[in-house]
């Protein structure tokens, strides 16, 4: 039972952080970046969240 539960939190954080690297590469695309740039901002935003994850945890 607990090896489920840490696996659904780890998939969670994953998805969660697929979004916000999304939502961040089309924030930054539509602010007239390049894609290069935007995809960095997009990487940065996955780093940033799974690295809080990991810091909570």
């Amino acid at each position: 039972m607990a090896v489920a539960v840490v696996l659904l939190a780890t998939v969670l954080v994953f998805v969660v952080a697929l979004l916000a690297a999304a939502g961040a590469g089309k924030l930054a695309r539509m602010d007239g970046s390049t894609y290069p740039a935007a995809l960095t901002r997009a990487a940065t935003a996955f780093a940033t969240v799974i690295t809080l994850a990991a810091l909570l945890t």
